[in-house]
């Protein structure tokens, strides 16, 4: 990789800022933004939409070593999601893909074949990834581990503006539940559980905008530049 393009992890709960920051960050780089989010909500789309429950382990883990993804740059600099070369970016936002992520990156065979891509696409470095396991499993080595936190009701009240952003109305206390739902069982699942690496930066973004959120990651990128400039 280029002199000081880092490998940089961004973790935490759903709805705590971290995908937002990461591409902003990534953008403000030049770095490329792997959305492992996006990845799991694709493979839960296409195994719905086979018709695969989302607890049938073997069924599932079968749909996600076949496919071929990929994100490429909108005319207007957005990141779409491909799966092969169908664009799913809206549908992988459907409240049943949500609903049944979880269980769906729960399981072993899924998230090894998506670390298989993840690591592919990372390897020459100048890299952002945003996850729940990234600085622990995915990347345990990464230059800069940083993990997102925020209170629910902020949390709540971000999933559901992007909710009405795709057409999708909830009330915000059926979003806060949601979430709350979906931290446990991330917290608690056997295989890659959403921790905290012990040497990743925590920012609470509760009272935080997106800028301000932005500006302190590019703020520990230097830092850390600077440090891996030091060894070179």
């Amino acid at each position: 990789m280029k002199q000081n393009e880092l490998v940089i992890a961004i973790d935490g709960p759903a709805a705590s800022g971290k995908s937002t920051t990461a591409k902003l960050v990534a953008s403000r780089l030049g770095y490329t933004y792997i959305d492992t989010g996006a990845m799991y909500r694709a493979v839960t789309l296409v195994a719905l939409g086979a018709g695969i429950d989302p607890s049938d382990q073997k069924g599932v883990e079968e749909v996600a070593s076949h496919l071929s993804i990929s994100f490429r740059r909108a005319d207007d600099g957005s990141l779409r999601t491909f799966v092969d070369d169908e664009d799913v970016s809206i549908a992988i936002r459907d409240p049943d893909v949500t609903a049944s992520v979880s269980m769906v990156s729960s399981w072993s065979g899924v998230r090894e074949a998506m670390f298989k891509l993840q690591r592919e696409m990372s390897r020459k470095g100048g890299v952002v990834m945003d996850g729940r396991d990234i600085g622990t499993v995915v990347f345990p080595d990464a230059d800069l581990k940083i993990f997102m936190v925020a209170d629910i009701a902020t949390r709540a009240k971000r999933r559901k503006n992007d909710l009405v952003e795709l057409g999708t109305k909830q009330s915000v206390e059926r979003v806060a539940q949601d979430l709350e739902r979906r931290d446990q069982f991330d917290s608690n699942r056997g295989v890659s559980p959403l921790r905290k690496a012990a040497d990743a930066v925590e920012i609470d973004t509760s009272g935080l905008s997106i800028e301000e959120q932005v500006e302190r990651v590019l703020e520990m990128v230097k830092k850390s530049q600077r440090v891996e400039g030091s060894r070179s």
